[in-house]
C-alpha cells in the first residue's frame, strides 16, 4: 500500500455489527471497503451489494490474497476472532477486532503476538473512549482535579429478552460469547473504567443467571475491585434489568466527582469550581446525547467506530500504534476473566496480564 491510494478494508463476518464497520469505513477519510467474507454465500453477496464492496466470498484465503485489501475488520462471534485475525496478520494485513479482543486472556494474547510478529497494526474496538464526554473525563482525571481517587464504579444495567439469546446459535455460549452480561455488554464500561482509574489489582465477585433460559453464562454480575494505590471500585452488570438504563462510569475523589451516563456528563463537581465547569456541564450534559444499547443492541451508533477506523488509517500512514491497540484491549478481558474466576471459586482473585 502506498500513500497515493486509499486503505482497502475487508470485513470478515456479516452480522449486525459488520454494518457499523462498513458505514464507518464509508465515512472515513482515506478508507474504502474492498470485500467481505461470510460462511454464507448469500449473506456475503447481499452485504457486499448493500455496502458497495466489489468482492464477496466464503473463502477467507481468497479474500486475504486480494491485492487491494490492506486491513481486515474481524466482526465474527467473539470466540472466533482469533483464527480470522491470525490469518489476516499472517497475510500481512492490518487488523481491527470488535470487542472483546477474544474470550480468554490466552487467546487474546495469541492474537496480539500474531500481529506483532507479522509487523501489522492491531486496533481493538472500544468506541466508548472516543466520545467527547469520555475525553473530557480523561483530561480532568489526568489534571489531578479529583485529588486522590477513593471510589470508582461501572454500571451496565441493560435488558435483553430471551429471543436475543435464542437467535444466531452462539449468544450465551462459553465458547463463542465467552461470557454473558460482563463479557458481551459491560466490557465497554469495564474498559472505560480501567482507562480512567487505572488497572485494578484484584477482584472479588459473584455471578448468576436469573432471568434467562438455555444460556451457559451469567445475566447478572457484581464485583468489588481493589486497585494498587488503595482505590476501591465496583462493577455491576446485567442483561436482566428491565427496561434497561444508561451505562454509567463514575469516579469519586477527595476533591471532586465525575459521572458519565453513556457519554453524557451526569456529574461534574469539584471543590475548586472554575468558570469552564459550567460550560462543560452545558455542552456535555445534554440528555440523549448518544443512543444507548440499553434495551436494543441495534441502537449502536457509527460515530465511535468512525473515530476508530479513522484512527487506524492515520496510524498506518503515520507509522504509529492505534490509540486502542491489542495490549490495551487485553486489560478488559483480564479483568473480566479474573471476575469469573473469583465468582467460580469464591475468593479474591488477583488480576494479571500475561507476558506477551
Amino acid at each position: 500500500m502506498t500513500a497515493s491510494r486509499q486503505v482497502g478494508f475487508a470485513i470478515v463476518g456479516c452480522g449486525m455489527i459488520a454494518g457499523v464497520h462498513a458505514n464507518a469505513i464509508a465515512a472515513s477519510n482515506g478508507g474504502r471497503l474492498v470485500g467481505v467474507h461470510s460462511r454464507s454465500a448469500d449473506r456475503a453477496r447481499s452485504f457486499a451489494e448493500k455496502h458497495r464492496a466489489n468482492v464477496h466470498t466464503t473463502d477467507l484465503a481468497e479474500l486475504l490474497a486480494h491485492p487491494e485489501v490492506d486491513a481486515v475488520c474481524v466482526t465474527t462471534p467473539s470466540g472466533a476472532h482469533l483464527d480470522a485475525a491470525v490469518a489476516a496478520a499472517n497475510a500481512s494485513k492490518h487488523v481491527v477486532v470488535e470487542k472483546p479482543l477474544e474470550v480468554t486472556v490466552a487467546r487474546a494474547a495469541s492474537l496480539i503476538r500474531a500481529c506483532e510478529d507479522n509487523g501489522v497494526r492491531l486496533a481493538a474496538i472500544f468506541q466508548a473512549r472516543f466520545g467527547p464526554g469520555a475525553r473530557a473525563v480523561k483530561q480532568v482525571v489526568a489534571s489531578g482535579r479529583l485529588g486522590r481517587l477513593t471510589l470508582c464504579g461501572a454500571e451496565v444495567k441493560w435488558y435483553r429478552d430471551q429471543a436475543y439469546y435464542d437467535e444466531g446459535g452462539w449468544k450465551g455460549t462459553v465458547a463463542l460469547d465467552g461470557g454473558g452480561a460482563l463479557m458481551n455488554q459491560a466490557i465497554h464500561a469495564v474498559d472505560l473504567l480501567q482507562s480512567l482509574a487505572g488497572m485494578p489489582a484484584a477482584a472479588k465477585a459473584m455471578t448468576a443467571t436469573l432471568a434467562h433460559e438455555r444460556i451457559e453464562v451469567e445475566d447478572t454480575a457484581v464485583a468489588c475491585l481493589r486497585f494498587p494505590h488503595g482505590v476501591l471500585g465496583t462493577i455491576q452488570a446485567s442483561t436482566a434489568a428491565y427496561p434497561g438504563f444508561a451505562r454509567a462510569v463514575e469516579l469519586c475523589g477527595e476533591h471532586g466527582t465525575v459521572r458519565l451516563e453513556d457519554d453524557r456528563i451526569a456529574c461534574w463537581r469539584f471543590h475548586d469550581e472554575r468558570e469552564e465547569d459550567a460550560d462543560v456541564r452545558a455542552r456535555l450534559g445534554t440528555a440523549n446525547q448518544v443512543a444507548s444499547g440499553a434495551s436494543d443492541p441495534k441502537q449502536t451508533r457509527n460515530a465511535g467506530h468512525e473515530a476508530q477506523i479513522q484512527d487506524l488509517i492515520d496510524a498506518i500512514y503515520e507509522d504509529r500504534p492505534p490509540r486502542v491497540d491489542g495490549r490495551e484491549a487485553l486489560k478488559a478481558v483480564a479483568i473480566i476473566e479474573a471476575i469469573y474466576t473469583s465468582a467460580r471459586h469464591g475468593h479474591e482473585q488477583e488480576i494479571e496480564l500475561p507476558w506477551i
